[in-house]
């Protein structure tokens, strides 16, 4: 083990739980519930750009996004751009609306907006099956991409590395919750901005220059400086359901969108879009074209989504690699601690609570509840990642993927269109959901799409029909009741 890059990370990690020990303090003064789940919505605007960015920017950002530009070139990096206004996009299209429907109210999660909105308990309890499954999926992806950075830098089995992960994240998010969450977001997102600079500049400098990095990578193979990449794969069709699924999508995703519950006023969010949207462009921009780059420096890898840290270890000294080991930590750790937070607030809030709402009033079983169900859950995800893919963005778009086909209509629509109802979002979620799972277990692309586009489709499709059916069922129950 090499005590140079250990130490920073050492260093790091006692900020990460100094963070969930002040926010295990501040949840004893306040209301249990609001406090572990919303952070008793007080996010400032740094607070709310920095967690918003770092819980999107996850192990597929700083392991398998650079991993495929790698793999696939500076055509790669050009499509990982397409991501940058994801934060802007999805805090301006939900950001207001929810934060007003959550005060008034008082909603706490993503299905008691949906209870709120739809009035329909079937809704909430399908939403808890596909969140869940959705969240367990993305969430071993972290998993991986957190053991696999370990495992090569510090020098022990992935096994070994996988459960010191997995008892870091766990630990300090059964201490603080969500106020612990965003605290170390805005800590791993500022480490997260210096660590991919300081990689950029030493790979470029490793290599002697830009111009010498893509001759470099031009001997290795000429496709890897074009846009679309070897083989011609990085198609329009390609790149259309690339960004549906990384960006337009991302207003879908419940985890992001919870965010939106929790700032502190509409300065807070306005400053939230801009800083998020920066800080999105430096990670994106410059762990893609870290990764592209790496190529020339480290040809010969088998398992590319080794590459960021391989590259760490081969172009920067000890200690300066050990800082930097600490930003895709904190990119994988502020999503899966996310995540975790959601999972969790699924068991206790929406399941738990909605049948046993008296329980409620005992806080201390409320707590130890949330914080147990946490842990079992990390118990499992170690289970789930013991036996790893050789590439990891695969997975994690898949769940992103599952969870947009899921969420976007029911979402988007539900605060946005004034009729719709439970039988159109209860359509939606079965059909997109459903349709998004059988294409990708074919492999049925429709016009060379990926999955992700019809799958949208249909649940548009779904929600609409079946949002018109609905209004009919309503109408005659209501003609009946006045009758009677």
């Amino acid at each position: 083990m090499n005590l140079g890059i250990i130490l920073p990370l050492i260093i790091y990690l006692t900020f990460v739980f100094g963070a969930a020990i002040f926010a295990y303090v501040k949840r004893t003064k306040g209301d249990f519930l609001t406090e572990y789940y919303v952070g008793n919505r007080s996010m400032t605007g740094f607070v709310l750009a920095m967690t918003t960015a770092s819980t999107y920017a996850s192990a597929s950002s700083f392991v398998g996004g650079p991993g495929a530009a790698y793999k696939y070139g500076l055509g790669w990096v050009l499509l990982a751009m397409i991501q940058v206004p994801a934060v802007w996009l999805a805090l301006g299209a939900l950001g207001k609306k929810f934060a007003l429907l959550s005060r008034e109210t008082n909603a706490l999660t993503i299905n008691d907006l949906f209870f709120y909105r739809y009035k329909n308990k079937y809704l909430v309890w399908l939403s808890s099956l596909a969140l869940l499954l959705a969240f367990f999926a993305a969430m071993t992806v972290q998993f991986i991409g957190g053991a696999r950075l370990l495992e090569t830098t510090i020098g022990i089995s992935y096994t070994q590395a996988l459960l010191l992960f997995a008892l870091t994240v766990g630990i300090y998010t059964f201490i603080g919750g969500f106020r612990a969450v965003v605290l170390t977001d805005t800590i791993q997102g500022t480490v997260m901005i210096f660590g991919t600079i300081i990689l950029l500049v030493g790979t470029i400098y490793a290599l002697g220059g830009v111009e010498s990095a893509v001759n470099k990578l031009t001997e290795i193979d000429p496709d890897l400086v074009t846009p679309y990449g070897p083989n011609g794969m990085l198609d329009f069709q390609f790149m259309a359901s690339f960004w549906i699924l990384v960006c337009f999508g991302v207003v879908g995703l419940p985890h992001t969108a919870v965010r939106c519950m929790a700032f502190k006023d509409s300065k807070a969010l306005h400053r939230g879009m801009l800083i998020g949207t920066i800080v999105l462009s430096i990670i994106m921009l410059g762990m893609h074209l870290a990764g592209a780059l790496g190529r020339a420096v480290i040809p010969n890898l088998t398992v590319s989504d080794q590459v960021i840290p391989t590259l760490m270890l081969k172009v920067l000294p000890p200690i300066v690699a050990g800082i930097f080991l600490a930003a895709p930590m904190s990119a994988i750790m502020s999503t899966i601690d996310a995540q975790l937070i959601q999972s969790s607030s699924i068991f206790v809030k929406d399941l738990y609570l909605s049948t046993k709402p008296e329980a409620a009033k005992n806080e201390k079983k409320v707590s130890y509840f949330s914080s147990i169900i946490t842990l079992i859950l990390t118990a499992l995800l170690i289970f789930a990642a013991l036996n790893p893919p050789d590439m990891i963005i695969w997975l994690n778009l898949f769940a992103f993927g599952g969870l947009e086909a899921a969420f976007l209509w029911v979402i988007v629509l539900g605060i946005y269109w004034d009729k719709a109802n439970a039988y159109g979002a209860l359509s939606s979620m079965i059909i997109g959901l459903g349709s998004y799972i059988l294409l990708t277990q074919l492999g049925v692309k429709l016009f060379n799409f990926h999955q992700i586009v019809p799958s949208l489709a249909f649940g548009l499709i779904a929600f609409l029909v079946g949002n018109k059916l609905g209004e009919r069922r309503i109408e005659k129950t209501q003609l009946k009741a006045t009758a009677l």
